[in-house]
Order: C-alpha cells, then structure tokens, then sequence
C-alpha cells in the first residue's frame, strides 16, 4: 500500500488525514525498521506491508467504532504500538495507555512519542495480569484494545476487567473469529461483558479476512478476575 493509497482508502471511510499526520507515519515507520534492527519488533518490515498491514489495519477499528471524542484507551499487548498508536495519531483527542510484559518495547514506544511529540500518551511495563488487578488502572477506561495477541476467551479475561462500566473492548482478529466468539461466550458474560456486534471485513489490496468483535461492559468484573499470570492462558474461561 503507498502512501497516498493509505491516505485515500482511509478518506473513504471517512478519516482525514493532515500532512503533519501523514509525517507522523512516516516517522513512525522509520523509527520502527530503525529500531527493528536492534530487536524484534515486528517480522513486516517493508514500507508498502507497514502501511497496510500495521498502520491501515490497526486504523480501520474506526471504521466501526467512533474515536471522534475524547476518551481513555487502554492497548493490551501492544508490541510495537498496534493498533493504538496508529489510531492515536488519526485522532489526536484520545489518551492512551499502553501495557506491555516487555522493557525494550516499552522503551521504543517511549522513545517513538517523543519523536513523533504524541501527547496523553503513557507506558507501564507489566504483565495484562496484574495490571488488570491494580487499583490505578481497573475498571478505569472508556475503550480497551486488543490485536490478535491471543484467544478471545483469554482476551476477555486480560481486558475486560480494565473496563469501566458501560465502556467497550474491542478486539481485532484475523480470520476463524466466529469459533473463538462461540467458545469466548462464557468467559466474556462471567467477566461482566456482551457482545455488541462483529464485523467482518477484507484488507484492500491482499483481501485477507479480518474481524472486529466490540463488547461492552453491563456490570463489574468478579475480584478474581483477572487471575495470577499465566492462569488465563492455561485455563481460560470455556
């Protein structure tokens, strides 16, 4: 995907983009293969892949969620930033924070809002785990995300404890969404959620699958949830 391709497949659904946005992603790409030198941040590393599969795909959960206002997005998993920062970018309104288990990556994303001159944006270095059961942060977020990191069962329980009452968890998946929906059922109702809808879409140009399931939080998570690190990956809810 070239630039102006992104820019214009993203107008269609009606994102507009800034020339100060759009050097936003340049820099972001450089910053990323630069710093993917150095670590494994991501295996797509190609400037055309980048854009489409990192930065177009992270961006299109706008397509079926409005990020128009301002609110507090928790990304789970982040990695390399995807997909909050991309959508950060889009809509500059938003306040972020990223938990990610791994120091280097935390470093980079630091490092690339400083580049890039993001603002409301935060880093903690944690397990989903524990964060999810820490005071400060529980139950505290309009919107959280997720992309591809694992099962949905096993997303719900690292996630949907991070949810205020009445706000949203948003996954993002590739293809075979409709099983792990089914099998999610139980743990996503046992930890205070339902689901609102999924859409289902292709990725321009490569027409690869991929699925947005949006859950909203009716009541509070049980205590217990989410359990000692490791335990949800283990056991999920099923």
């Amino acid at each position: 995907m070239k630039v102006d391709q992104f820019q214009s497949a993203l107008a269609e659904k009606g994102v507009t983009l800034s020339a100060n946005q759009l050097q936003q992603y340049e820099q972001y790409y450089e910053t990323l293969v630069e710093w993917n030198e150095k670590m494994n941040l991501t295996a797509i590393t190609e400037k055309g892949d980048v854009y489409l599969k990192h930065f177009f795909d992270s961006i299109s959960a706008a397509f079926y969620f409005d990020f128009k206002g301002e609110m507090t997005i928790c990304d789970v998993g982040a990695g390399a930033g995807f997909p909050s920062i991309p959508i950060k970018i889009a809509f500059p309104n938003i306040h972020v924070t990223i938990v990610d288990s791994l120091n280097k990556r935390i470093n980079f994303l630091e490092h690339l809002a400083t580049i890039l001159r993001l603002e409301n944006v935060r880093f903690v270095h944690d397990r989903a785990e524990t964060f999810g059961q820490n005071k400060e942060y529980r139950e505290q977020f309009d919107v959280v995300t997720a992309r591809a990191v694992a099962r949905l069962s096993v997303l719900s329980e690292l996630c949907l404890p991070l949810v205020k009452k009445g706000g949203f968890f948003l996954a993002m998946k590739a293809a075979s969404a409709e099983d792990e929906v089914k099998i999610a059922g139980k743990a996503i109702h046992t930890l205070g959620g339902s689901i609102i809808k999924k859409e289902s879409f292709l990725l321009p140009i490569e027409n690869s699958e991929r699925n947005i399931i949006l859950i909203q939080k009716e009541k509070n998570t049980p205590k217990q949830y989410p359990r000692k690190p490791g335990t949800p990956n283990k056991t999920p809810i099923e």
